[in-house]
């Protein structure tokens, strides 16, 4: 994830949803309180986009239409709606009673749509963060002792719930993030995935497991996964029901209670979530929320935390890590990426071109595993670069809170400026724009056309740095072994594609890349579906994993109980020390002889 788009602990990275209607001390998607004068409840998106909206370019990305009655903010995002859903956050003294009534700070959320607020929503203090922490143990000492299958079957109830209200947060999804809805989606059926996963796996990955002891037969071993108590988690706004409770599934199956630091323009996701789960039977202190802006509230959670869950910039990770270290408590970090795709001289171009739209421009670009470089063999670019910019050119940009847009918003001013820069400097110094490569205010303040640029190289700041938006590069490279040293020659290692009808060549090419995920003839959503397998980064790209055994051992401590049986692992019996040194060295080569491990 961009440094410019984090949820930091630094007063250096602050977050800017501002969209014309707010701004902030604290970089995206760090939590940006409202510094403005309150803006009523946004009107339809549409509405809203053509009241002060620019022409739409002749030749520019056409708009989706929106449907007849189609909901709007203020449909959603009802008082009511707000109230309910900010009980849960702790705030002024108290998580269960109103703003109003708790007599702490207030700050606001808005719709990148619009730029105009969404919601009224409690703001926290550190001393509120202490006081999450100190519910969350005491809630978590009674979870522990749940046994892991009625924990596990907390997360399937709560699987049937998510996907028969996915309506409900599809809303809130697009409202605050301004992605389209298809890419919404892709956030439930990740949700619930991970839910089913660890519903059906935790027991067999949390189970005790026997291992040989150091004297077979008298020495009995047993490996117990303990929770590690309460787990501190700072989540984005760019996927904010995945990287919210999607990572929290698994620290509470494994026994946990977890402290969520959202994203506050992303917040009424992450606390909808929270009530499902809830519903599902998930106790109520076990999950504790806390809002306020990235350097105020991020430092209180990493100083209170048993672990750390972190998803952001590689800068602020570091920061998140070195705060982590100095306590001596674990953390996972998922951080930034400049992800290339490979197409192979073999490739199918026309389902490569497809590939490339939807790795490159999936949340216009805002996810942290989209194709940002494209390596495509010099025998077939041409080919390559008329169909996918093609394909680019009739994606359909839109607003509304339904199924149609092929595309969504950016997320704020600071991310429309990095995309705007980025461009715009690489066309200065000689890159040839094929696609896009504007903003769109016909349609809302934060939209830009997705974009392919060619001809780039350093020192162009698209060339290196993670834009994250919708902009792609193309080179041409002439063997793999080029395009592996094109695509390994950066300082991230998050994920990477391969695109070749040959999957035995497809999966060897992979192999040498230094991603911690590779899709083969997929962009993205293979490796990162496929959750009984881990998914990281490597070096700038973070540490820990989250999916599979690794997501959910992280959570844990592992234990080992041993006990002996019979006689001691010393001199008994009569024998001297002597003797039992000479009984030890012949055990030890006889279990080498029966190949004991």
């Amino acid at each position: 994830m961009t440094d410019s788009q984090d949820t930091g602990t630094s007063p250096a990275l602050g977050s800017a949803r501002t969209g014309g209607a707010s701004t902030s001390a604290a970089e995206a998607p760090d939590d940006a309180p409202a510094t403005t004068a309150p803006v009523e409840a946004a009107p339809a998106p549409a509405e809203a986009a053509t009241a002060e909206a620019a022409p739409a370019p002749a030749d520019g990305n056409p708009v989706a239409l929106t449907p007849a009655g189609a909901r709007t903010a203020a449909d959603v995002v009802t008082p009511e709606l707000a109230a309910r859903l900010t009980r849960g956050v702790v705030a002024g003294g108290t998580s269960r009673s109103s703003a109003a009534e708790s007599g702490g700070g207030r700050t606001a959320n808005h719709t990148p749509f619009t730029g105009e607020k969404l919601a009224d929503l409690p703001e926290s203090t550190p001393e509120d963060v202490a006081t999450a922490f100190e519910r969350a143990r005491a809630a978590q000492e009674i979870w522990a002792k749940v046994p892991v299958r009625q924990r596990a079957a907390v997360l399937l109830r709560f699987h049937d719930l998510v996907l028969s209200r996915q309506a409900e947060v599809l809303d809130l999804i697009q409202l605050e993030t301004g992605k389209a809805r298809l890419h919404a989606h892709e956030e439930v059926l990740a949700v619930a995935v991970t839910a089913r996963h660890y519903g059906r796996k935790a027991p067999a990955y949390l189970r005790p497991k026997a291992h040989t002891g150091v004297v077979p037969t008298l020495t009995k071993v047993t490996e117990l996964r303990q929770p590690r108590g309460v787990i501190g988690q700072i989540a984005p706004w760019n996927y904010p029901f995945e990287l919210s409770v999607g990572d929290a599934l698994p620290a509470f199956v494994a026994g946990n209670a977890v402290v969520m630091k959202p994203d506050t323009e992303t917040a009424l996701t992450a606390l909808w979530a929270r009530e499902q789960l809830i519903e599902a039977g998930l106790p109520e202190e076990l999950w504790q929320v806390v809002i306020g802006e990235g350097p105020v509230v991020g430092p209180a959670v990493v100083e209170h935390a048993d672990y750390v869950s972190f998803t952001g910039s590689t800068r602020t990770g570091r920061e998140v890590a070195q705060g982590a270290a100095a306590r001596l408590v674990g953390v996972s970090l998922e951080l930034g990426g400049k992800n290339a795709m490979l197409v192979l001289q073999d490739a199918d171009v026309e389902k490569a071109a497809a590939g490339a739209v939807r790795g490159c421009f999936s949340s216009a670009g805002q996810l942290c595993i989209s194709i940002e470089r494209l390596y495509v063999h010099e025998s077939l670019a041409d080919d390559f670069v008329q169909r996918f910019v093609a394909r680019t050119k009739a994606m359909r940009l839109g607003n509304a809170l339904a199924y149609g847009a092929d595309m969504g918003s950016l997320v704020g001013e600071r991310q429309l400026e990095t995309v705007t820069r980025h461009v715009e400097e690489a066309v200065a110094k000689g890159a040839e724009l094929l696609a896009g490569g504007r903003p769109r205010p016909d349609i809302g303040p934060l939209f830009y056309e997705p974009t392919i640029l060619d001809g780039v190289q350093a020192p162009m700041a698209v060339c290196g740095e993670e834009t994250f938006g919708p902009v792609v590069s193309i080179y041409r490279f002439r063997d793999e072994d080029e395009a592996v040293a094109l695509a390994n020659a950066t300082p991230y290692g998050l994920n990477s594609s391969v695109w070749t009808k040959d999957g035995r060549r497809g999966r060897a090419l992979a192999a040498r890349l230094r991603t911690g995920t590779v899709n083969v003839n997929e962009s993205y959503a293979a490796g990162y579906g496929s959750v009984q397998s881990p998914m990281g980064g490597m070096g700038d790209s973070g540490l820990g994993r989250r999916h599979g055994s690794e997501g959910i051992l992280k959570y844990t401590e592992a234990q080992t109980v041993a006990q002996q049986r019979l006689m001691p692992i010393a001199p008994s019996f009569g024998l001297t020390d002597e003797k039992y040194a000479q009984l030890m060295t012949r055990s030890l080569r006889a279990m080498k002889a029966f190949r004991l491990r």
